[in-house]
C-alpha cells in the first residue's frame, strides 16, 4: 500500500484538509470583532451608571441648598461641584413649600450623545 491516505487532501501541516485551512483565523477575527462590541457596550453603561450617580448626588445636594432658601446660582453651583466640574443642566423649581431640582448631564468621549438625568425634590425649611 503506498504511503497515500484515502478521503480528502490533506494540506502541508498534515492535521486540517486542505479546504479548511483559515478557517480558525476567520472565526477568531469574527469573535473579536463580537467581544469588542460588547466590552464598548459595558463601557458605555458603566459611565452612564457613574454619570448617574454623579446626578442623583447633584441633585440631592443642590436640593438640600435651595430647601434652606439659597438663591438659584447657589443651587446650580452646588450641583456643579459635586458633579466635578462637567457640564451640566440644573433647573430648579420651587412649587410651595417643595423645591425640585433637575440635574441632566451627558456623557463624553467615546459615549457622547448619551444624556443621564436625575431629579430630586426637597420640603423648604421654615
Amino acid at each position: 500500500m503506498s504511503g497515500r491516505r484515502r478521503g480528502r487532501p490533506v494540506g502541508r501541516t498534515g492535521g486540517a484538509p486542505a479546504g479548511d485551512r483559515g478557517a480558525v483565523t476567520a472565526e477568531l477575527a469574527i469573535g473579536m470583532v463580537a467581544v469588542a462590541v460588547v466590552l464598548v457596550a459595558v463601557l458605555t453603561l458603566g459611565a452612564a451608571s457613574v454619570t448617574r450617580l454623579r446626578a442623583e448626588d447633584a441633585a440631592r445636594t443642590a436640593a438640600r441648598v435651595a430647601a434652606l432658601h439659597e438663591p438659584d446660582a447657589a443651587v446650580v453651583e452646588a450641583a456643579r461641584t459635586v458633579l466635578g466640574g462637567r457640564a451640566a443642566q440644573v433647573g430648579v423649581r420651587r412649587d410651595g413649600d417643595w423645591v425640585t431640582v433637575t440635574v441632566t448631564s451627558a456623557l463624553t468621549g467615546w459615549a457622547a450623545g448619551v444624556e443621564v438625568r436625575a431629579d430630586a425634590t426637597a420640603r423648604v425649611e421654615p
